[in-house]
C-alpha cells in the first residue's frame, strides 16, 4: 500500500555508502568516528554505523542516551554541558550500569556540581571547548582549570573537545579546522600542565570533515588537525540543503528527502504538501531557499508555511497530483518532527521508527 505524502524517505544504497565512505576516510586517517546520533535518532542507522566501524555514539541529551543504549550502543558520549540535578544523576547512574558514558562539562562549578552527584559512579567528563562558534566552552587555556576541578571531585577526565559550529558558513572550513586544531592543541596542554592524562580530543562537524580529514592525512597521523583522536559529525549519512549549499554534499550523496505531492499551481508557482511541520523552518542566512528539489536544481522553496511550500519551478511545471522529492534545509531537525522514516531498497518501503525523537532532556 502507498505512503501518504508527506513522508520523510531514505534511499538505502545512498546511505550505507555515506556511513562506509566516511568509516574508511576516518580508519585511513586513523582517527576514531563517534556520529553524532542527533541527526537520524534511529536504532538501525545507528547499528549500521557501529557494524562499520564507529567508537560509539554522540548524542545532545540524557533522553537521546537512554533510547540508544537502550538499543544495544554500550559507548555513549553525550556532548553538552548538563546541568545535573537529582533526577537527571540518578539516570546517568542506570546508563553506567549498562553502558560507558561520557558528558560534557565547561565550568569549574558546573564541575563541582557533577561532582556531588556523580563523583565515583563511574561517569567520565571531557571539558568543552569554545574554538570560534562563541556558544558553550572555556577558553583553550582555561581548559586544565576545568580538568582539575572535575579530577579533584572523583570524576575520570577523558580528554577535550569543541564543535567547530562555524564551519556552516561558505568558504569557512579550512580556516575554522585551522582554528579548531589550534584552540583543542591548547586546551590539550593545558590540561596536560594540570598532570592529567588526555586521552581523546574530539571535534569535527559535517561541513568541516573533509578538511579535518584531509589535514590528518597530510601528515600521516592525527596531528594534521592538532591532535585531534575522534572526529563527530552527524549530517553526513544523509545529507540536507545546507551541505548541498555548501558544498559538502553532492545531490547524488543525499539519502533523505520528504515526499510531497504537487496540490496547487496558484499564482503560477507549484506548492506542495509538505511545510514546515515536515521540513523544518531553518533557513541559514546563505541558503537560497527553504528547502530544494532534489532532481530540480535551479527550483528553490520561497516560502514556507505549516502545510504549504511554495515553489518557484523554472520551466514547465509539474502536474498536479505529482510527487518529488524535497531536500530540507536542517536534516537533524526535520527527522525529529517525523515519527518514522521509510526506508526504500530495491524500489521496496519499510519503515524505521525514529526511536529517539523528541527526547530533549
Amino acid at each position: 500500500m502507498p505512503v501518504a505524502t508527506p513522508h520523510l524517505r531514505v534511499d538505502l544504497g545512498r546511505l550505507r555508502r555515506n556511513v562506509r565512505r566516511v568509516a574508511d576516510q576516518a580508519a585511513a586517517a586513523q582517527i576514531a568516528l563517534r556520529p553524532h546520533a542527533k541527526t537520524h535518532k534511529s536504532l538501525e542507522i545507528a547499528r549500521l554505523q557501529l557494524a562499520m566501524g564507529a567508537r560509539g555514539l554522540t548524542v545532545a541529551t540524557v533522553g537521546e542516551a537512554e533510547a540508544f543504549v537502550r538499543g544495544g550502543c554500550t559507548d555513549v558520549f553525550i556532548a553538552y554541558p548538563l546541568w545535573v540535578d537529582d533526577a537527571r544523576a540518578e539516570r546517568l547512574r542506570d546508563l553506567t550500569e549498562q553502558a560507558r558514558v561520557a558528558i560534557g562539562v565547561d565550568s569549574v562549578y558546573s564541575a563541582a556540581n557533577l561532582g556531588r552527584r556523580l563523583g565515583g559512579t563511574g561517569v567520565e567528563v571531557l571539558v568543552e571547548v569554545d574554538s570560534g562558534h562563541h556558544r558553550t566552552g572555556v577558553r583553550p587555556k582555561e581548559a586544565g582549570e576545568v580538568a582539575r576541578a572535575a579530577a579533584r571531585v572523583g570524576l575520570p577526565v577523558r580528554g577535550v573537545f569543541t564543535f567547530p559550529g562555524h564551519g556552516y558558513s561558505p568558504g569557512a572550513a579550512e580556516d575554522v579546522v585551522a582554528a579548531e586544531a589550534a584552540a583543542l592543541r591548547r586546551a590539550r596542554d593545558s590540561v596536560l600542565s594540570e598532570g592529567l592524562e588526555v586521552r581523546v580530543v574530539s571535534g569535527g562537524s559535517t561541513p568541516t570533515l573533509a578538511a579535518s580529514l584531509g589535514g590528518a592525512g597530510a601528515s600521516g597521523d592525527a596531528e594534521g588537525v592538532g591532535g585531534i583522536t575522534e572526529l563527530r559529525p552527524g549530517v553526513y549519512v544523509f545529507g540536507d540543503a545546507q551541505q548541498w549549499e555548501l558544498g559538502t554534499t553532492e545531490p547524488d550523496d543525499i539519502a533523505l528527502t520528504a515526499r510531497a505531492t504537487v496540490v496547487s499551481h496558484a499564482g503560477g508557482r507549484v506548492v506542495l504538501d509538505a511545510g514546515s511541520k515536515v521540513l523544518g523552518a531553518d533557513r541559514a542566512a546563505y541558503a537560497t531557499g527553504y528547502g530544494r528539489i532534489l532532481d530540480r536544481p535551479k527550483a528553490r522553496i520561497v516560502s514556507l508555511s505549516e502545510h504549504h511550500a511554495v515553489v518557484e519551478w523554472p520551466g514547465r511545471r509539474p502536474r498536479l497530483g505529482t510527487q518529488v522529492d524535497v531536500v530540507p534545509n536542517h536534516v537533524c531537525a526535520a527527522v525529529n518532527l517525523a515519527d518514522s522514516i521509510w526506508v526504500e531498497e530495491a524500489g521496496r518501503l519499510r519503515r524505521w521508527p525514529v526511536a529517539a525523537r523528541g527526547l530533549n532532556s
